[in-house]
């Protein structure tokens, strides 16, 4: 918290619930005032004309960061741990996926995708990376080490998502980084989903640990953001890349990144808790075929989660047994707590249904029924749950 010297506790003795609330924080060089105060700046004056041509002071134009970014990057970089050597602040989690590529690739390279990553992800990579003359390739989420067999001489980086967008399939990210690393490329991973609190994805061996501040950080479903923590080995071309494209993230959308990272370690044990306990119900329920919650004993990739991962969220899908598709638009329209809707990591419930087989190249996804993706928010889960009944009661009239 920034007091003299020898009352300063060293980082590395800190928990992640204590990193988060004093993280960037300096109140006694905001003259005592807890939050660091939210800097609207573009323009920023020298003293004198030496003072700019040298480039002397801390600052030198808002775009560069303010005290208001810095104070976020530094939390956000403490948090992520030793492993991280900067913080790339972007204007959302498509802009952060997109802007770390970048740094990561060049025309002529070869791109590695999971198949089940967010579909946005693939969007950019079919489109804008095309146009730039990188070539990407899909492969199964679940191949680990196999994925040597897909590297080629020019590729460059490899990009993970776990767990899969709607699909939730585990990867395992430390055998990919290995073989990746061997042949010299760059490891990136989409890591909304856990965040650092749950799993510090750059000392699995990611070199990129993208997240969008949109959903858990922001947490109140009112802000658009995206961070991108690099180690040593990728910071700079990062940082270079996003300044160069003139990205950079509005003031009172870093106070509320900010804001909302303060509460995170207690909203994401709740959503944890909640998640699970919901997840749970909807396994015991006839309806359902499956549930696919990775901190489920049920689910394949248990395991992986149980090993790199210290929590989970509340995000997941179920897939119900066969039924017509009026029946499932029976079951959502029936549901009062739960907002259709495509984002999550707020405080709200939501639930949406999906299918991938449009958009799936190199895996098929075949659940075996009409498959929901739902956030569970902060709401009392007794109430979500009856919330539900009335849903399959409203589901089980139309069939």
């Amino acid at each position: 918290m920034n007091r003299p010297e020898s009352g300063k506790l060293a980082q590395a003795d800190l928990k992640l619930e204590t990193l988060v609330t004093v993280g960037g924080r300096n109140p006694h060089a905001h003259h005592g005032y807890v939050n660091t105060p939210v800097y609207h700046a573009s323009t920023l004056l020298y003293q004198t004309a030496e003072d700019y041509l040298r480039g002397r002071g801390r600052y030198s134009y808002g775009r560069r960061g303010t005290p208001t970014s810095e104070a976020l990057e530094t939390a956000i970089q403490e948090i992520e741990g030793p492993a991280c050597a900067g913080v790339a602040l972007l204007p959302s989690g498509l802009a952060a996926i997109s802007t770390a590529l970048l740094s990561a690739l060049k025309s002529g390279d070869h791109l590695l995708v999971s198949d089940s990553a967010y579909g946005p992800t693939r969007k950019f990579c079919d489109s804008t990376l095309t146009r730039f003359g990188v070539s990407t390739t899909y492969y199964d989420p679940l191949i680990g080490k196999d994925i040597a067999r897909l590297m080629r001489p020019n590729t460059a980086a490899v990009f993970c998502e776990a767990p899969g967008s709607l699909t939730f399939e585990m990867q395992d990210i430390p055998a990919i980084a290995e073989v990746a690393h061997a042949r010299g490329a760059v490891v990136l991973a989409d890591n909304t989903w856990a965040s650092p609190l749950y799993c510090r994805a750059l000392e699995k061996g990611v070199d990129l640990s993208i997240q969008s501040g949109t959903k858990y950080i922001g947490g109140h479903s009112d802000l658009m953001l995206g961070t991108v923590s690099a180690n040593q080995k990728t910071v700079q071309r990062l940082k270079d890349t996003a300044y160069g494209m003139g990205l950079c993230v509005g003031p009172d959308d870093m106070n509320l990144g900010l804001r909302g990272l303060r509460t995170l370690a207690v909203r994401l044990a709740r959503h944890h808790q909640s998640g699970l306990t919901v997840a749970k119900w909807f396994e015991q329920r006839p309806e359902v075929l499956k549930v696919l919650h990775p901190a489920l004993p049920s689910h394949p990739g248990h395991a992986i989660w149980k090993r790199d991962y210290t929590g989970a969220c509340g995000l997941f899908t179920i897939v119900l047994k066969p039924i017509p598709e009026k029946a499932v638009m029976a079951f959502l329209n029936g549901l009062s707590l739960y907002g259709i809707g495509a984002s999550w990591g707020g405080f709200e419930s939501l639930a949406i249904p999906f299918d991938v087989d449009d958009y799936r190249t190199a895996t098929k996804f075949q659940p075996g029924g009409p498959s929901i993706r739902f956030h569970i928010g902060l709401e009392d889960t007794g109430d979500l749950i009856a919330d539900l009944e009335r849903g399959f009661a409203a589901m089980a009239a139309v069939r």
